[in-house]
């Protein structure tokens, strides 16, 4: 395990000592673990764009897409246990 220094503003640091205290936690197991949730949050945001960025290469390629309207609408009705007709993909508008 690697070792990092971080300086905290007073304010910041008492701020968390008192919520460390409280929830019968230490400062150091707290910033851990805000530390991780933030990786994990960047790391999922990073994963979203290159799948969106994927995905539009692909309507550009193609000229094909679903407008939204029609995919909600399937998509509602799918999750409420209803069936429905997928919508097709058609070229998009220029």
């Amino acid at each position: 395990m690697s070792t990092t220094t971080i300086r905290l503003p007073d304010e910041l640091k008492d701020r968390l000592s008192r919520v460390a205290k409280r929830s019968g936690s230490t400062s150091h197991a707290l910033i851990i673990d805000a530390i991780a949730e933030r990786v994990e949050a960047e790391e999922r945001r990073n994963e979203l764009h290159e799948v969106a960025e994927k995905r539009f290469v692909e309507i550009v390629k193609s000229g094909k897409t679903i407008p939204w309207d029609e995919m909600k609408t399937y998509l509602q009705k799918r999750i409420a246990g209803q069936s429905a007709k997928r919508p097709k993909a058609r070229k998009l508008a220029r």
